[in-house]
């Protein structure tokens, strides 16, 4: 309640306007917004939802699905540094994908984003301290040598944005191509997405959130997916769209 309040006093309410929103005594409110007002929050603090659970839209959801299945994918948290540093890495033949996880970065908490090419491909990083706040999925070593497991706000946010956290799955570790098949002679061609990724965690979480929109898949080996369905690949489309 306090935080509320504190809340309220910060977007322009007066003392009289917050304590009858809230139905709290005066003396209350103004005790806790004017006497002992709430401490100054810099840098990134000021976006960092999980440190302030006080705002009431914390962040872009759905660009936070997306962002989340980026650096699941093709993503490294460095936290050794002074101040954590989110890198995910796109390759040159994608420049639409760059500026996609440039844009979901800026939304979700980056203030400033680099791009730093690499051979074949450029590192988009932004150096924040409260990155490890909101992907707590980072760790030492590869992601298929440890534990990938989701937290209950973050099963919140992506389960009614599964399609946006997919789409970042496949912007990474995904494609979509014509495959072509000769069946008596003849040759077919027909669209397919394939997803691949070492860990038996990720490569369960794009399980779940292809089950959850209804999309048919396959396991055509251990470490990689296919959608091959006409409806199931029409509604992928749906959600994942092009990288180029």
């Amino acid at each position: 309640m306090r935080a509320r309040a504190r809340a309220l006093r910060a977007r322009g309410h007066n003392i009289q306007s917050v304590a009858r929103t809230l139905s709290l005594p005066y003396a209350t409110v103004w005790h806790w917004c004017v006497d002992r007002p709430e401490p100054v929050v810099l840098g990134s603090a000021v976006r960092c939802f999980r440190c302030r659970p006080d705002q009431e839209s914390p962040l872009d959801q759905a660009a936070y699905a997306y962002l989340l299945g980026l650096y699941l994918g093709d993503g490294h948290l460095v936290t050794t540094d002074k101040v954590p540093v989110l890198r995910i890495y796109c390759s040159d033949t994608w420049p639409n994908l760059i500026d996609l996880c440039d844009t979901a970065m800026r939304a979700v908490l980056a203030n400033e984003v680099q791009r730093i090419q690499k051979r074949g491909c450029v590192a988009v990083q932004s150096t924040a301290r409260h990155w490890p706040c909101l992907i707590p999925q980072h760790g030492p070593g590869k992601k298929h040598e440890r534990d990938i497991v989701l937290t209950p706000w973050q099963w919140e946010i992506l389960t009614p944005h599964a399609g946006d956290f997919l789409r970042g799955l496949f912007h990474s570790d995904g494609c979509r191509f014509s495959n072509r098949v000769t069946v008596r002679g003849k040759q077919y061609v027909y669209p397919r997405y394939m997803f691949t990724n070492e860990s038996a965690d990720i490569m369960g979480l794009c399980q779940w959130a292809l089950d959850l929109l209804g999309v048919a898949w396959k396991m055509n080996r251990r470490n990689s997916l296919s959608i091959a369905r006409r409806d199931a690949v029409a509604a992928l489309d749906r959600h994942v769209g092009p990288k180029s």
